[in-house]
């Protein structure tokens, strides 16, 4: 190919990444501006004016779906030769070629996930192997082993970096070197250690790393703002001081925190690297001005000191829709007509995606797009009733009913057997157990419907049956269904981001400044998916009837003038008064949500009348001793702790001053006084 054929049809600033050969180089490339168009024609660029030979570069990416569309490309540009892998097959290739050399016998075998492992590693032990629990923990082994944090040293870093694995952590570092020991005497490998391991052959063998570095000269590497610390490390050992590398990313689409991915090395780049080129590409060819204007809004309050605000480069397109339902059955029904409105017009199937917070949500939508009679695909979840813990939860139900003898009440009897099976009066803080969580409350949910209706176990049986079998959709292309996290990197000519209300996103379980940060940027992810049509909206409760109690996003606070949708108006969505966050925030009942204002369920955490899953013998201890501490200093016992708090105990069952600080009631007086005491109760032991 021509010089200039391989700079044809770029705008200025594409032009300029072509144009700039040699590294280092950083692009900040925002979303639908070209950024894969921009690279590839910079390796055709550098290929055809003798700066580098195709076998040279080494293009890294983070999906083999993605390196597979940039080898298409510079194919189409007359390119042959390149790499483009991922970072783990990149590493995974050079070191199955040196393993015979360097260290002898035959290359480890890579394993798919850590889970049987963890399993075994659970049975040594002696310890619980629930199957969504070491789900969760083979995600915090992964968060440790991109940080590179030894076994002995997690649970202090991970209460440094603010994490909330499904165990305590002294468990999990057990576990984590249990994992450790069996992976090494069955020589395996799993994905981080491929990278650690091709790191360290480099670094421990010189002639490894010259072989490697005279082959690889010019390295390329996509998503930058999602490298984690190993993969900078295998980076640098690759570069070996070069610094002939070209990094784009988007640091507005960080959205993969919690697992060790930072942005701070696409966002420090100039400063490593002080002669660096950065070149912004801002041109949004990818969504209508409309949709543009929206996604800059979103981010126009963002504490990021990076942020790129798009120019969108489309013609115009119709505004995006705000919609405020009353409940979540609504908001579902509303989108099902409005996607059939969208497929009756004209636009495919294909082209329409509804995205969610969490993949539990995905049941409301499969069962209202079911019911309109329009197709529909999961992407990255099960359907719902195919997912395990629902379909377990099914057996226990179908088997309870045929044995029922009917004057128990519906939602208490589902509520049993479900609490067998995982549901917590309070939720897990994220990751499988909280996906898990959530499937099971939303049967919980359904079932306080049914009764209130007026059915039975065998009626709420018989529903639940009736919506698996109407929401089996056939094989064939439909709306996508999916959550924000998997619909990166993808877009559609149609978006519908349901459930955006405070507590979904941002997620109840993002507390921190930066984990707040993170969830206004996934819904940013979730806005620049969209080409042409844009809806938004959200319940201000969850059953029909249900106190409407819910608000809409915070980071919908301000962007006005846009058309309602044909339900209720869009809400007012301005700035909070002023004071407000002195007003202590509502508190809700655990299990169904409700507000709370008397001073005793506030401090059990639920209604009195909602049920109770609680120790029956650690409240009779706890008693006891609250009994003897009285007497002793010649008090009432209700002056120690009323019963109430001592049932809230029971219930919540503390392992830390954190813990017990968060029961109503206890401040940190009595907690100075009888702290140490309660959790020695509570962990099984005597207090002194």
């Amino acid at each position: 190919m021509e010089r200039e054929d391989t700079l044809a049809g770029l705008d200025p600033e594409q032009r300029e990444v072509a144009e700039a050969v040699r590294g280092p180089v950083c692009v900040l490339a925002g979303a639908g501006t070209g950024k894969t168009r921009a690279i590839t024609h910079r390796v055709a660029h550098a290929v055809a004016t003798g700066v580098v030979d195709a076998q040279s570069v080494l293009a890294v990416t983070f999906t083999t779906r993605a390196a597979g569309e940039l080898k298409q490309r510079l194919r189409s540009l007359g390119v042959h030769g390149v790499q483009a892998r991922t970072f783990h097959a990149a590493a995974l290739r050079q070191l199955t070629y040196f393993w015979p050399r360097v260290i002898g016998g035959d290359p480890p075998r890579v394993i798919e996930s850590k889970l049987p492992l963890l399993i075994e590693a659970a049975r040594e032990l002696r310890r619980g192997s629930d199957r969504g629990e070491l789900r969760d923990v083979a995600a915090e082994l992964e968060w440790a082993k991109v940080t590179q944090i030894a076994p002995e040293d997690y649970p202090a870093l991970a209460a440094k970096a603010g994490r909330t694995p499904p165990i305590p952590p002294e468990e999990v570092a057990r576990l984590y070197e249990a994992y450790e020991n069996l992976r090494r005497a069955r020589h395996l490998l799993d994905f981080e250690t491929i990278l650690e391991l091709t790191a360290a052959v480099m670094t421990e063998h010189d002639e490894v790393a010259s072989q490697i570095r005279r082959q690889y000269r010019y390295f390329v590497v996509d998503e930058y703002q999602d490298v984690n610390p190993l993969q900078k490390l295998l980076l640098d050992t690759w570069l070996g001081g070069r610094d002939d590398v070209c990094v784009v990313g988007d640091p507005n689409q960080t959205i993969y925190s919690f697992s060790g991915a930072t942005p701070r090395y696409l966002t420090n780049f100039a400063v490593e690297h002080p002669s660096a080129v950065v070149i912004k590409l801002v041109r949004d060819y990818r969504s209508t001005p409309q949709v543009v204007g929206l996604a800059n809004g979103v981010l126009a309050k963002a504490r990021t000191p990076h942020r790129l605000e798009l120019v969108a480069q489309r013609p115009d397109g119709p505004k995006p829709v705000f919609a405020e339902c009353d409940d979540e059955a609504a908001e579902a029904a509303l989108v099902a007509r409005r996607v059939k409105e969208l497929v009756a017009g004209g636009v495919p199937a294909r082209e329409i995606a509804v995205l969610f917070r969490v993949n539990a949500q995905s049941e409301a939508y499969e069962q209202a797009l079911a019911q309109a009679g329009v197709p529909y695909l999961l992407r990255g979840a099960e359907r719902f009733f195919e997912r395990p813990e629902v379909r377990q939860a099914v057996v226990l139900l179908r088997g309870a009913a045929r044995s029922a003898g009917g004057d128990e009440p519906l939602a208490q009897v589902v509520h049993d057997i479900l609490s067998g099976i995982g549901l917590t009066p309070e939720a897990p803080g994220g990751g499988t157990a909280r996906e898990r969580w959530e499937s099971l409350k939303a049967l919980a949910d359904l079932a306080e419907d049914v009764a209130a209706e007026g059915g039975d176990l065998r009626r709420f049986v018989d529903e639940l049956e009736r919506r698996a079998t109407e929401q089996h959709a056939p094989p064939v292309e439909g709306v996508t269904l999916a959550s924000l996290h998997a619909a990166k990197g993808l877009e559609w000519d149609a978006v519908f981001l349901v459930g955006l209300t405070d507590g979904m996103l941002p997620i109840v379980y993002a507390e921190t400044p930066d984990q707040i940060e993170e969830e206004r940027r996934l819904l940013y992810v979730g806005v620049t998916r969209a080409r042409v049509h844009l809806h938004l909206s959200w319940a201000l409760a969850r059953s029909p009837g249900g106190r409407k109690a819910r608000r809409p996003s915070r980071f919908l606070d301000g962007l006005t003038g846009l058309t309602p949708g044909a339900g209720r108006p869009a809400v007012s969505m301005g700035p909070r008064a002023a004071g407000r966050s002195r007003v202590p925030a509502p508190m809700h009942c655990r299990v169904c949500a409700k507000t709370l204002t008397a001073a005793a369920e506030q401090k059990l955490g639920r209604c009195a009348t909602c049920p109770a899953d609680f120790d029956q013998e650690l409240l009779e201890r706890l008693k006891a001793w609250r009994t003897s501490v009285a007497k002793e200093a010649k008090l009432p016992s209700y002056v120690v702790f009323t019963d109430v708090t001592l049932q809230a105990m029971a219930e919540r069952v503390p392992t830390t001053e954190e813990d017990l600080l968060a029961i109503a009631g206890i401040g940190r007086v009595k907690l100075e006084r009888y702290g140490e005491a309660v959790l020695e109760i509570c962990r099984g032991g005597e207090a002194t």
